[in-house]
């Protein structure tokens, strides 16, 4: 009786054992990577002087101050840097998701001569960085007179994006059973409508997952902004931080008050669609 509880017990003990140590290296994953968000949040509600004398202490009554914010709202144009990033990401992001599930789609729904080839020649998207087609994108930007525009960067985000989502939407779509399609057939529907109001609403957590690893490197990018809208019209939050970056002074609580704010959509976003993010991502490990 002894051995038998000894060893019922031990596989509750090694279930146990191994839930606490991926919880465990979890937490230390999730430290490790909020350590330098929280260290900018804190550090841009401090004065210059704290910021270097105790990075790591929360502010208080004597290095609490706002001189970092008001720096950006009164010197920078941060209205007009954050509304450019802002049409930029939901510009892109549209379209990325738009054309994305319409191809993804093609590929996952019609069986043609090179359907195989087409999604691999898609995927080169992914392991191929577009920085290394820089200076070709810029030739191409100057002879159509789009340098120092929005649109610019609409474009190279969308055919940035466009690979990823195409191959995560296309898996998703060749999970969708092919009964519910025929049966919206049968019923008179078109491939458009079998596209918007079967296909679409079943993918709703794929596309949650694209749209997060899509926006976040398009809110984040300093070289395409840099090389494409470097104006002062048309430059973006990320580059409008470096502003107050001097090759002799750098005004540290504006470049934190900056990122801090710059920040905030990027949680708003996950907030949104944290729910349907993690669907879409333990969907995709499960495929």
């Amino acid at each position: 009786m002894a051995a038998q509880t000894t060893m019922s017990r031990s596989p509750l003990s090694q279930q146990s054992f191994r839930a606490i140590a991926a919880h465990a290296i979890l937490i230390t994953y999730t430290l490790i990577a909020l350590f330098p968000v929280v260290i900018i949040l804190i550090n841009s509600f401090k004065s210059r002087n704290a910021i270097f004398r105790s990075p790591l202490s929360l502010p208080n009554s004597e290095t609490f101050s706002l001189i970092g914010y008001e720096t950006v709202m009164k010197q920078g144009d941060f209205v007009l840097y954050f509304q450019n990033s802002l049409i930029v990401t939901v510009s892109s992001l549209a379209m990325v998701l738009l054309f994305g599930a319409m191809a993804a789609f093609a590929l996952a729904e019609y069986r043609f001569k090179g359907n195989l080839l087409t999604g691999l020649y898609l995927a080169l998207g992914i392991m191929i960085p577009i920085r290394l087609g820089t200076v070709a994108i810029l030739q191409m930007m100057v002879a159509s007179g789009l340098v120092n525009t929005l649109t610019a960067l609409i474009l190279v985000y969308t055919a940035q994006g466009l690979p990823l989502a195409i191959f995560i939407l296309s898996e998703f779509m060749k999970g969708i059973s092919d009964d519910l399609k025929n049966a919206g057939r049968i019923d008179g529907l078109s491939e458009y409508r079998i596209f918007g109001r079967l296909v679409l609403p079943l993918i709703r957590p794929a596309l949650a997952t694209v749209a997060v690893f899509t926006m976040i490197p398009i809110w984040n990018d300093l070289w395409f902004p840099l090389i494409l809208a470097p104006s002062e019209e048309t430059k973006t939050v990320t580059l409008g931080a470096q502003v107050f970056i001097g090759q002799f002074v750098t005004n540290w609580n504006a470049v934190l008050s900056s990122l801090s704010l710059a920040i905030l959509p990027v949680l708003v976003l996950y907030l949104i669609f944290s729910r349907q993010l993690i669907k879409g991502i333990t969907a995709g490990a499960v495929k």
